[in-house]
């Protein structure tokens, strides 16, 4: 029982806090139960159908399935290939997007609106839409069929998504430390690199994230413009293990638990940039 008002306090804000803590917990398991059965199905036997109950664990895990994927099928040149689309697409993703949703924000009101209206009219026109004239525009600049193919599009900031992000970013900052910056003779790429961009690295960490899952599971880009084996990427890889052989799922979960890992390890690492009390409640501002 409690002894007074502020013991009583302390005893509802404990009792909040345990539950807020098991429900994130419930949400942290379901939602990584299916990559561990991923996992788990990635180590039975070769050519074992999916079990019809729930496998916590093989009675003999066949950690050679991962070797085996490397073997059939050549996964580490697939891998060189998906890194160095990444390596070059989410740098480029970060400074245009950054660029352009800094510009946005600094402009005045007409033109800011309209540039906005635009930029959602654009997200709203559908994929393939655009194949065939990107298609043309590859082959009139001789990049069809090489990597550059699937890189170029992060040279115009990937997604008029990623824009937003960072113009609503821009926006939420007080705009007189923009202009005291440029009273002290700073220029706009100066305010951009020295100011604006240190104060979003909630929304760079949270970009890098979504341009590299973007590129990393790109299926659809190499199959329209590669044509030579040696560019190919690991989403392609992923389909020719399962031209071998469809009902191998130990090989080919085995080959999507490998391509899922570099995208988990990623978010581990940049998720305390944009999951931070300040960082949700920032998000919740209104802008």
């Amino acid at each position: 029982m409690p002894d007074g008002p502020s013991d009583g306090i302390i005893s509802h804000h404990t009792a909040g806090a345990a539950v807020r803590f098991l429900l994130a917990l419930l949400l942290a398991v379901i939602f990584l139960l299916p990559i561990y059965w991923a996992l788990v199905a990635s180590l039975r036997q070769p050519g074992l159908p999916p079990p019809q109950t729930v496998e916590w664990w093989p009675e003999a895990a066949r950690w050679q399935n991962y070797a085996d994927i490397f073997r059939l099928v050549p996964m580490g040149r697939y891998t060189l290939n998906s890194l160095a689309v990444v390596a070059i697409a989410v740098p480029a993703t970060l400074i245009t997007a950054a660029l352009a949703g800094f510009g946005l924000s600094q402009l005045p009101d007409p033109a800011r609106r309209w540039l906005l209206i635009a930029s959602i009219l654009v997200m709203m026109i559908p994929a393939p839409a655009i194949w065939m004239f990107r298609f043309q525009l590859l082959r009139w600049t001789g990049l069809l069929s090489s990597l550059w193919a699937l890189i170029i599009p992060a040279f115009a900031a990937s997604s008029p998504l990623f824009v937003l992000l960072f113009f609503w970013t821009f926006r939420r900052n007080p705009q007189e430390l923009f202009e005291a910056a440029q009273l002290d003779g700073a220029n706009a790429v100066q305010v951009w690199w020295r100011i604006a961009l240190p104060l979003a690295r909630p929304t760079l960490a949270a970009v890098a994230v979504l341009t590299f899952v973007l590129y990393w599971n790109d299926f659809v880009g190499p199959v329209l413009y590669l044509y030579r084996p040696e560019t190919y990427t690991l989403p392609v890889g992923l389909q020719i293990l399962k031209q071998y052989d469809a009902t191998n799922w130990p090989l080919l979960m085995a080959g999507a638990v490998f391509m899922t890992l570099p995208i988990v390890f990623l978010f581990l690492i940049l998720q305390r940039w944009f999951l931070t009390d300040r960082s949700l409640a920032n998000l919740l501002e209104k802008g």
